[in-house]
């Protein structure tokens, strides 16, 4: 039986079809694929996802980007749930 590595544990980039449009509050990411829209409403999130392909896992990408350790269960939601939507891929790390 294989276990699921949480999404903190695994490598991510943001998926090809996916554009980001920093904001004030954040950014915007658009899907040309889906055209679906999501909000990034926390600079520091935006920060993340940024980080992601040039860090091995998430978790790496969040402790570079300084996201303090009682908050990374919001982070890996949030990036579950951008998962999920096909904005972030899995990738090889």
């Amino acid at each position: 039986m294989t276990v699921a590595l949480a999404v903190l544990d695994r490598a991510w980039a943001l998926s090809p079809q996916v554009s980001i449009r920093p904001e004030r509050f954040g950014a915007l990411l658009y899907h040309f694929g889906t055209r679906r829209l999501s909000f990034l409403k926390d600079p520091l999130l935006l920060a993340v996802v940024q980080s992601l392909a040039d860090a091995p896992t998430a978790r790496a990408a969040c402790e570079r980007v300084g996201v303090a350790e009682g908050s990374l269960p919001a982070f890996e939601k949030a990036l579950d749930r951008l998962a999920d939507t096909d904005m972030l891929q899995e990738r090889t790390p």
